[in-house]
């Protein structure tokens, strides 16, 4: 029915009202989001500069821990270097300053302030009045003084006339050490203030709104961009950062005040490992110079957005008034359109697909057969029901806009989904024409069919879903990761490449392969690349890449041919595994056994000197004093002299020769020999070599052995000796007539030796400490001799076997040593572990 004139009123009015709300919501979205914009570039200023700080403070710090690595590197040159003697360090202090671009000088002072060497040879013999430095360091720490005026340690003899007028400025960081003799030095290192501006100047540029500054804690200025307007030197104490941040928190950014007048974006990032402070400040106005900028833009839009507005209220207006005219003409369609729907229902019913018609407001008015197949209904329950009513409540939007009344013509698409009659959901490819009429812009209804596409969505669900998770895997990866086309350009970046390189996915896609890398490089990669695509499979290599943080970092590059759906190429995967890390182990560990290697030589050197130096003249008295004895028969006071002199010269010659078996066990360098062997057929030399001593005290050893063999993997001379050692020590400690037992049995994965006397015993606090060098039970020292070492010489002799020893007194009086060693049974190729 045409529209009546109170409707058309009504409708013009509710046009009018919506045209101006949404030209208020648009005003209000205007101001959001210039308000939004202008937050977000003060968000970025303050991040930019929070980085900016972070890799000053990172710099300044890396700078002085330089210099106090150079202090202490002359430190250790000087602990055994006596203080006369300390003008020889003249050449060590000058190396070091080469090394070193941010200093300017390195001096030795002892406690006075006599400059006793220094890497310029004309500061020698200065005397620094060490007052003016204030509090000095302990000994073996280093200290940050106040920034002082001059060039050299010259200048500072004396303070300036006018220090806020000297331009020269000095940080000195100085080291308290410990040398020879007891005596303190003081190292002095001159930072040179100039160096850390420069480095500040480089990362901040030359733009006049941009500045940074390093100050200590107290807000002295100890460096500074060009821009800053401020001798070093100057006090900042009174600036924000110190008054309100500091140092509730170490880092962080504001806007306000700065170390100048006028609002500008401050961060600031206080150094933990020294008393610095970093401050990198930036002009408010040039901050927001972008933002202003695209305000322009975003004002034409609101206007352009306004204007739309208005015109599409006119718009609508009219249409409201062509309604009226045109709704007659639609009735006389939907007749027509009726009519010829009678005239093809025979040829629908035979198709295989939904086919159906509407009216112009998409209510059905034909459907075919299939329909009632579909839906186990009859067709003329879905007769007069709107199209968009019939399908799943997520598409009905979709549906509803194929059938808008408009002059668009062409068949109209969209994806759908209807719940078949047996409760299966099932999806449509749904086409719909519009049925246009004789005059212009007349829609009299529609005609459209629906396909089952069902198979072909679930396909792609489940394609959508592993393209998803192969995404998602790519991305968590925390190996870098990329791939490039046939062209050689990037077209998948991760995570971790992004973290890696420094850039992000932004900026290199589309661009060639390494177009940041040096032009050799990037060649060498190309060509690599070219020779793969050629060949097809797989390559790796191993190469060095500059890491985001400015390191060059050891990596293996593997690189594979990605193929299409044809079989051919479209393009590399490449993955890139750091392996900085492990290198660098490689080579501590080389670097760790040539010097292992220079100790142990070291070592055996000292001990052939030793050797030779000690034996001998111990040869010597042995021998003289034996023919003093020999001669001195008929002077019997004469000949006991002799004789002590030669019993302590043979314990003399047996603490030597214990001395050098701890030095050559401790080495573990080439000796000891291991073969498998019985333990049983080791115990019997030992028993033999000690009969003369046991016969001389009147003791008595009985031993014990299994019959089967005890297997063991053995140093033979070795084990001898820990049971000569044993064993002496049972006989020496043994009252004379008495009984000494040895013992030896397989205790499951070991062999078990037990050697017993029944002597004074062990106090049962020493059971421990008697295994340790130079120790004895205080029941044993009684002037028998003995060094102490034998005990020790035989737990780490069992030790690099495997075993232990341990000891426990026995009931009714003595001692008892158990020791274990691991059995060895045939066809085990395990090694022993030597330490």
């Amino acid at each position: 029915m045409p529209l009546s004139i109170q409707q058309s009123r009504r409708l013009a009015r509710s046009v009018r009202g919506a045209a101006a709300a949404l030209l208020l919501v648009s005003l209000g979205a205007l101001v959001a989001v210039g308000w939004s914009e202008r937050q977000d570039a003060l968000k970025d200023g303050s991040e930019r500069l929070e980085l900016m700080a972070r890799v000053l403070e990172d710099q300044a710090t890396r700078s002085v821990e330089t210099a106090a690595f150079a202090l202490r590197t002359v430190a250790e040159g000087m602990r055994v270097l006596p203080q006369q003697e300390a003008v020889r360090l003249q050449p060590l202090l000058a190396q070091a300053l080469i090394a070193q671009p941010v200093l300017r000088g390195l001096a030795v002072l002892d406690g006075e302030g006599l400059v006793l060497a220094s890497s310029d040879l004309r500061e020698q013999g200065l005397r620094l009045d060490l007052s003016q430095f204030g509090a000095l360091p302990g000994v073996g720490h280093d200290q940050l003084l106040p920034l002082r005026s001059g060039r050299d340690l010259r200048s500072l003899r004396h303070e300036p006339a006018d220090p806020a007028r000297s331009t020269a400025k000095l940080l000195p960081l100085v080291r308290r050490v410990s040398v020879a003799g007891g005596r303190e030095l003081l190292l002095l290192a001159l930072i040179n203030p100039d160096a850390l501006s420069n480095a500040q100047q480089t990362a901040v540029g030359d733009d006049p709104g941009d500045r940074a500054a390093l100050l200590s804690y107290g807000g002295e200025l100890l460096a500074a961009t060009s821009q800053v307007g401020l001798p070093l030197g100057s006090s900042l104490a009174g600036h924000p950062v110190f008054q309100q941040h500091l140092p509730r928190r170490e880092h962080g950014s504001y806007v306000g005040t700065g170390m100048e007048s006028g609002a500008r974006i401050v961060a600031y990032r206080a150094a933990r490992a020294r008393p610095l402070v970093v401050l990198v400040e930036e002009d408010l106005d040039k901050a927001l110079r972008d933002w202003r900028d695209g305000l322009w833009w975003l004002v034409a839009g609101g206007v352009a957005s306004a204007l739309v507005i208005i015109g599409a209220a006119l718009v609508l207006l009219a249409n409201l008034k062509a309604r009226a005219r045109t709704r007659l003409e639609l009735d006389l369609a939907h007749e027509r359109v009726a009519l010829r729907e009678r005239e093809l229902s025979v040829l629908f019913k035979s198709v295989q697909e939904l086919l159906f018609r509407t009216d112009a407001q998409g209510r059905l008015s034909f459907v075919n057969a299939h329909w009632a197949a579909f839906s186990h209904q009859g067709a003329e329950q879905a007769l007069g029901r709107l199209m968009q009513d019939l399908v799943e409540p997520g598409d009905r939007d979709r549906v509803a806009r194929l059938f808008l009344r408009d002059e668009q013509g062409g068949a109209r698409r969209a994806e759908i989904s209807l719940r078949a009659g047996d409760g299966q959901l099932r999806h449509f490819q749904m086409a719909v024409v519009p049925l246009l009429g004789p005059e212009r812009g007349q829609v009299l209804g529609f005609a459209g069919s629906a396909v089952d596409v069902t198979e072909r969505v679930l396909a792609e669900h489940g394609l959508k879903q592993q393209l998803a998770f192969s995404g998602l895997l790519l991305e968590v990866s925390p190996q870098p990761i990329s791939m490039t086309d046939l062209g050689g350009r990037y077209v998948v970046v991760n995570r971790a490449w992004e973290d890696f390189t420094g850039r992000s996915r932004h900026e290199v896609m589309g661009h060639p392969m390494g177009f940041f890398l040096p032009a050799a490089e990037r060649t060498a990669q190309q060509a690599q690349d070219e020779e793969l695509l050629a060949r097809g499979g797989r390559s790796a290599a191993e190469t060095q890449i500059l890491h985001r943080d400015g390191t060059l970092r050891d990596v293996q590059i593997s690189k594979v041919v990605v193929p299409d759906e044809s079989g051919g190429a479209s393009g590399i995967l490449c993955t890139v595994t750091d392996v900085t890390k492990f290198r660098a182990a490689e080579r501590a560990t080389l670097q760790a056994r040539d010097a292992a290697e220079e100790a142990s030589r070291a070592k055996s050197e000292f001990i052939a000197n030793i050797s030779h130096e000690l034996r001998t003249p111990l040869q010597s008295i042995l021998g003289f004093s034996e023919l003093g004895v020999a001669r001195g028969q008929a002077a019997p006071k004469l000949a006991a002299m002799f004789g002590d002199i030669h019993a302590a010269g043979q314990r003399m010659l047996a603490l030597v020769n214990d001395l050098l078996d701890v030095s050559k066990i401790e080495s573990a360098v080439g000796t000891f020999h291991l073969e498998r062997c019985d333990l049983r057929q080791l115990v019997a030399p030992v028993m033999q070599e000690l009969d003369p001593l046991l016969a001389r005290r009147g003791l008595s050893l009985s031993c014990q052995l299994p019959e089967h063999a005890l297997p063991v993997k053995v140093d033979v001379l070795r084990i001898q000796q820990v049971l000569r050692n044993v064993l002496a020590n049972a006989i020496k400690f043994s009252p004379e007539g008495g009984a000494i037992r040895l013992d030896a049995e397989q205790d499951g994965q070991q062999v078990h030796i037990v050697v017993a006397d029944r002597g004074p015993g062990i106090p049962p606090a020493e059971l421990e400490e008697i295994f340790g060098a130079f120790v004895q039970s205080s029941k044993t020292k009684d002037g028998s001799g003995g060094t102490g070492l034998g005990l020790a010489i035989s737990r780490k002799i069992l030790e690099i076997h495997g075993g232990s020893i341990s000891a426990q007194n026995r009931a009714g009086g003595g001692a008892c040593f158990h020791i274990h060693l691991p059995l060895r049974l045939p066809g085990d190729t395990q090694l022993s572990a030597l330490h």
